[in-house]
């Protein structure tokens, strides 16, 4: 577990799993794979195997044994909703999140089909708790169909990760959801974004009143074309008074 992540919006990483494969055009360019293959066939490394999709029971209870109260982005080196990964894995990652509930727990997912047919089976007769939040990622306007399959997740708080935004946003339809981050891709030949793309971003966060955080410009590395969006930071989140409402 990373207890300082560089990730402007959270506090730290926890990965009960590593590794991935490629799903859409937000993957090509993944900074996760990047770090991992550099020390593939390196012995004893925790990335040995690059970024092979693997589980790592021993991890499951690391959350448990953090006693400050953080907010956790699970799975920042994987998917958790990858179609590999046992449901009975999953389960246990969920136990652990329930269990730990002084943290906040972000999970992120482009599977969002598996996401929203998993939710909706362990949490049949009431939301998931409100300190585990979950979101979906979304490059453009072709993969606006996550959002949708996340609206239709039993979750008490809902996100969306526009990041990299690699074409037009289109229409965001943002019923029901709790935040959106919005950012570029970063790393070697990151794609830009657009200024037009971003505005129309965060425009239509704040049409439909929902929290907007934008995390970067992107370039060669994560900070090189800064946070500054028409000359000011946006670092929203959700409101946590209707979070613990919505329980």
């Amino acid at each position: 577990m990373a207890q300082n992540s560089t990730i402007e919006w959270t506090d730290a990483t926890w990965n009960p799993v590593t590794g991935c494969t490629k799903i859409s055009p937000g993957c090509d360019h993944c900074y996760a794979e990047r770090f991992s293959e550099r020390f593939r066939g390196v012995k004893g490394h925790p990335f040995e195997y690059g970024f092979d999709l693997t589980m790592r029971p021993e991890r499951l209870e690391q959350p448990l044994a953090w006693k400050r109260p953080r907010m956790i982005f699970v799975n920042s080196m994987s998917d958790l909703f990858h179609k590999l990964i046992p449901s009975d894995f999953i389960s246990t990652v969920f136990d652990t999140m329930e269990m730990a509930d002084w943290h906040t727990f972000q999970v992120l997912t482009k599977r969002s089909s598996i996401l929203r047919s998993f939710i909706n089976a362990r949490y049949q007769t009431r939301p998931a708790p409100s300190h585990i939040w979950l979101g979906v990622s979304v490059e453009d306007s072709k993969r606006t169909s996550r959002i949708r399959h996340l609206q239709e997740t039993n979750a008490s708080v809902r996100f969306v990760s526009i990041e990299p935004l690699l074409g037009p946003p289109g229409t965001i339809n943002l019923s029901d959801i709790s935040w959106v981050i919005a950012g570029g891709e970063s790393g070697p030949g990151a794609r830009p974004m657009e200024l037009a793309w971003a505005r129309s971003v965060r425009d239509q966060c704040i049409a439909q009143r929902v929290p907007f955080f934008f995390k970067q410009w992107g370039g060669l590395r994560p900070k090189s074309g800064g946070r500054d969006l028409d000359g000011r930071e946006w670092n929203e989140f959700p409101v946590r008074s209707k979070l613990q409402a919505a329980e």
